[in-house]
């Protein structure tokens, strides 16, 4: 396989998402039935995921049977060589300073819950990458360099510029207590000097997804319903902006957990 740009393209897109990686390793060893990959993948969307790895060129599907493509393997082996990824020495990494709240704003989700912004001193840059393992639920974005924090309702973002976001807090005082409560987690773990070990992603699964989605199955997103709609969101294929009625009042806090679960994909 040649690779001209629109291949280049397609391989970085199949290999976005977490799932095909999962694909892809699971096949290093050899054969796998798509009975085996359905066992430790969301089985829904797993002919989206197939379609695209072989779109790509990274593997060949016989019937009910997957194996890497010479392409595939030749990529797998090519990761595993030049992927000691880019770490960064956390044992160098300062410890994290609050600034004061700046800007106090009405949640678009629920006008009775706050937007905060904040900044954190000095900017974390790529440390932020290794601090996802000290958070049960979050999810960080290599794209945007910034790493998604939920608990509860309240879902903070942290920018590897050092801004801060904090949504659906119900005043100052519990934005002031969260900020607090990262400073304290993310400063104990830089004074041991040790990033914390990986842990496995968060798992959204595809009916999470469809609840949250209006399921008015109106169309207007191309498909030709909302179930379809979150199979393709599930699979990367469809962005959330797509789906017009959550830009309406009533669907304002489906939009709001939307946003958050797509990360975790």
């Amino acid at each position: 396989m040649t690779e001209s740009p629109n291949e280049t393209k397609l391989v970085n897109f199949a290999m976005a998402n977490g799932t095909r990686r999962k694909i892809i390793n699971f096949l290093a060893d050899g054969y796998r039935s798509t009975g085996e990959i359905g066992e430790i993948v969301e089985k829904v969307a797993l002919d989206f995921h197939l379609k695209i790895l072989k779109d790509a060129g990274l593997i060949e599907l016989e019937e009910e049977t997957v194996k890497l493509s010479e392409y595939g393997k030749n990529f797998l082996k090519g990761k595993k060589e030049t992927n000691p990824e880019e770490t960064t020495d956390f044992s160098q990494a300062k410890p994290i300073e609050i600034a004061s709240i700046r800007q106090v704003l009405p949640c678009i989700a629920d006008a009775s819950r706050l937007r905060i912004s904040s900044n954190i001193t000095p900017p974390p840059g790529r440390v932020l990458k290794l601090l996802e393992p000290l958070f049960q639920r979050s999810s960080y974005s290599d794209r945007k360099n910034s790493l998604i924090i939920q608990k509860g309702e309240i879902i903070t973002t942290i920018y590897g510029s050092g801004k801060v976001s904090i949504r659906m807090v119900k005043n100052e005082n519990e934005a002031k207590e969260e900020l607090e409560r990262l400073k304290s987690i993310i400063n104990e773990a830089i004074a041991k000097g040790e990033a914390p070990a990986p842990r496995e992603k968060v798992k959204v699964n595809l009916m999470e997804i469809y609840k949250h989605l209006p399921q008015t199955n109106c169309g207007r997103c191309g498909e030709q319903g909302c179930y379809s709609f979150a199979i393709k969101l599930m699979a990367r294929q469809a962005a959330l902006e797509l789906c017009t009625p959550l830009k309406e009042p009533e669907y304002a806090n489906n939009q709001e957990h939307l946003e958050v679960l797509v990360n975790y994909i």
